[in-house]
């Protein structure tokens, strides 16, 4: 089963990080969402920090940070051995690009909710 943490992936239903943890879950990956003040996020523990997930090695991180969020902890993702890094639609900035590739970091921009098999609208916004 591949791993996954969510980061940025909070309650509220409508958001993308969200349905992210609903699709990776429905594509049979095991999701660990990040959120610095959710406890549980569609009935998955969520951790505060990637550095806090109970796994050394995760297949991917999919990001749901705004840029200037998103530059500040991509470095804290080397806490971890890690496969690849989603930036996904709105997450993706030249400055959050260039840091994480400048630390060695697998990056692809695009929509990791599509690329498990889904699209964002079957997760509806309830």
């Amino acid at each position: 089963m591949p791993s996954v943490a969510i980061v940025g992936a909070g309650a509220d239903r409508r958001k993308f990080g969200n349905k992210s943890v609903r699709a990776h879950l429905a594509a049979g990956w095991q999701v660990f969402p990040v959120h610095p003040t959710e406890v549980i996020v569609e009935g998955q523990k969520a951790y505060r920090s990637v550095a806090e997930i109970p796994l050394d090695q995760l297949d991917r991180i999919s990001v749901y940070l705004p840029p200037s969020v998103g530059v500040t902890v991509v470095a804290t993702f080397l806490q971890k051995i890690v496969g690849e890094v989603w930036l996904n639609p709105g997450a993706e900035s030249p400055e959050v690009v260039a840091k994480a590739k400048s630390l060695g970091l697998n990056v692809t921009l695009g929509c990791s909710i599509i690329d498990v098999g889904y699209s964002p609208s079957q997760f509806g916004d309830a």
